[in-house]
């Protein structure tokens, strides 16, 4: 017996929602869920892709991602326009070059805007009027030094510092956070603009709130900051609740 083929015209959406591309760590425990915390509950769509990252944290181990990102973005989605891709990593931003990252990135999207925790933290600083800051970072000594280089060569005032020195993605992601609270609100930043806590990979965004209000300054975070320069690159300009001073600005 033959079936005759019943074909039926499609309706499609009117209406698309802007595609946000993230380019991930593998060995980043922490970064997919922030962005899933904040994004899930609004109008975009995420897609992510894992970029292969070795441990130790090193220089030269944060530069053999480069070579990658334009083949892991490509995956993002194949064919397929993108309005925006956050690259997420801080140290290995300013290890490849903010640029270096955007054009591996646009050769792989054209067109789309592309934002890194280093960039979208200096757009916040000039944002929220922060000129001194307080540097917090979970790095060992060697990326600690290219991180307090590059802020000095962005002429971003650092006036205090301190670090967990660790060196592997996974014990980063495994502090505990209100360890971590508790470490940030007895840091000595009262002459400080704003506190900036560095890495994506460190369990910051779900308690940076209550160091904000602990500390009563500004406080910033790799992910807090990407998140904020991801969603308002699309247009999403509503005030954010829960996750600090800047996403409700």
């Amino acid at each position: 017996m033959t079936v005759k083929t019943n074909y039926i015209e499609p309706k499609f959406k009117k209406k698309i929602n802007p595609k946000v591309g993230l380019l991930a760590l593998s060995t980043d425990l922490t970064i997919e869920n922030d962005f899933q915390s904040i994004c899930q509950k609004l109008p975009l769509d995420l897609f992510v892709n894992r970029i292969h990252n070795e441990n130790p944290l090193t220089k030269e181990n944060l530069l053999k991602m480069y070579d990658q990102i334009e083949p892991v973005t490509k995956k993002i989605l194949p064919g397929q326009k993108i309005n925006t891709v956050a690259y997420a990593c801080t140290s290995g931003t300013i290890a490849i070059g903010e640029d270096k990252v955007k054009d591996k990135v646009q050769l792989a999207k054209p067109g789309c805007y592309v934002t890194t925790p280093i960039t979208s933290a200096i757009k916040a600083f000039t944002k929220m009027n922060a000129k001194k800051i307080a540097l917090f970072t979970p790095y060992p000594e060697s990326v600690n030094k290219t991180i307090l280089e590059y802020f000095n060569k962005k002429n971003i005032n650092i006036i205090s510092f301190s670090t967990f020195n660790i060196d592997k993605d996974e014990d980063i992601a495994s502090v505990d956070p209100e360890y971590l609270l508790d470490t940030l609100i007895k840091l000595n930043i009262s002459d400080a603009d704003a506190l900036f806590i560095s890495c994506t990979a460190l369990p910051v965004l779900e308690i940076l709130e209550k160091v904000e209000k602990k500390v009563k300054k500004l406080v910033l975070s790799s992910n807090q900051t990407l998140i904020w320069d991801t969603i308002r690159s699309i247009g999403y300009k509503p005030a954010v609740e829960g996750y600090g001073e800047l996403l409700r600005k």
